[in-house]
């Protein structure tokens, strides 16, 4: 039956998501975040695919999400070849002049053209995914025996910066949220700073560049990371910072022990903390829950920067005006392209 390949080309989609030459050419263009988040949703559906044949020869509903599915995955699939043809495209040009490279890249083949409308449609497939995946969790469609396997773990990062890596046109950035976190100084309120823009743009490699740059790390006593993603749980939050200040909680604690134990473990201290990848846009999770146990703690001029890709999330949490990241100039973008090519020869 035409379900029976669905396993099969949903495994390979997310293979071909993760392929170097398609994240290359996605984090190019801003859309590495949207590659990413297509990713971890197809290998959710994969994970519970296992034995939804079975279910659909009897339940018509089951049957019929199988076929929405495998239209968009064919979609999907439509779109990574895309990202893969211009990876293969440009990476040829590398051997070319410059005249004829810049000259290529400007006209007919712009990046900018090429950026605006894979956007859309990478936008529009993965919301389709999403979609699916919604009605997948919300009706137990394909809900597998194999109830017991661990739930994929968000996306997470890290602060370290690999020095290994070349990053460009984000200095100037850098430069303008490190002096407005030094300029919080004498205030007494804990300051929120968004920095927001389409995904992959590199918010967070922005972040991790102020993170390590060394007059934040000679000004705050007390720096800490987490990565929020798309699990935006109060207790969770809470307990991982608790954790990055050296302080110890228990998997029972509830709010109020938290909140004692996180101002025991802060004080006064200046501190500064990055909530990165957050999506949440609920104002009353943050207004009423969040914000009062993390702004009532720690010394003047502390500080917490959250990474976002959505205006409204940037607007919610902002106590000060939010950073908005820009694309990179054409000559940073061809840049960044090169280099990555010529690291891949």
């Amino acid at each position: 039956m035409a379900e029976s390949l669905l396993l099969p080309l949903v495994r390979g989609v997310a293979g071909e998501a993760i392929g170097t030459l398609v994240q290359t050419v996605t984090r190019m263009c801003g859309l590495d975040d949207d590659r990413e988040t297509l990713e971890r949703h197809l290998l959710a559906i994969e994970c519970k695919l296992v034995n939804v044949e079975e279910r659909s020869q009897t339940n018509g509903y089951i049957k019929s999400w199988m076929v929405k599915l495998k239209a968009a995955a064919y979609k999907a699939d439509d779109v990574l070849d895309d990202f893969e043809y211009e990876g293969l495209r440009r990476k040829a040009q590398i051997g070319e002049s410059t005249s004829r490279k810049v000259l290529g890249y400007v006209t007919c083949r712009s990046p900018l053209l090429f950026r605006f409308a894979m956007s859309r449609k990478l936008k529009a497939v993965l919301n389709k995914i999403k979609e699916l995946v919604k009605e997948m969790n919300r009706f137990g469609l394909v809900d597998s025996v194999t109830r017991e396997e661990p739930q994929l773990p968000w996306r997470q990062t890290l602060s370290k910066l690999d020095e290994s890596t070349d990053i460009f046109g984000r200095d100037d950035d850098k430069e303008r949220v490190v002096k407005l976190l030094l300029e919080q100084q004498h205030q007494q309120k804990v300051h929120v700073l968004p920095i927001f823009g389409m995904g992959g743009l590199g918010k967070t490699t922005l972040a991790k560049m102020v993170y390590n740059d060394q007059k934040v790390q000679q000004h705050f006593q007390l720096k800490m990371w987490h990565c929020v993603s798309d699990n935006f749980d109060v207790s969770a939050i809470l307990k991982s910072i608790i954790k990055l200040a050296n302080g110890t909680c228990d998997q029972a604690d509830s709010i109020q022990i938290l909140q004692k134990k996180l101002d025991e473990v802060i004080g006064r201290k200046r501190f500064f903390l990055i909530l990165d990848d957050v999506w949440n846009d609920e104002k009353r999770m943050w207004e009423d829950e969040l914000k009062p146990l993390l702004c009532c703690v720690g010394g003047q001029g502390s500080v917490i920067v959250v990474t976002c890709r959505s205006k409204q999330v940037a607007s919610i949490m902002a106590t000060v005006k939010p950073h908005e990241l820009a694309f990179l100039s054409e000559e940073d973008s061809w840049e960044l392209f090169s280099n990555k090519n010529l690291a891949m020869v």
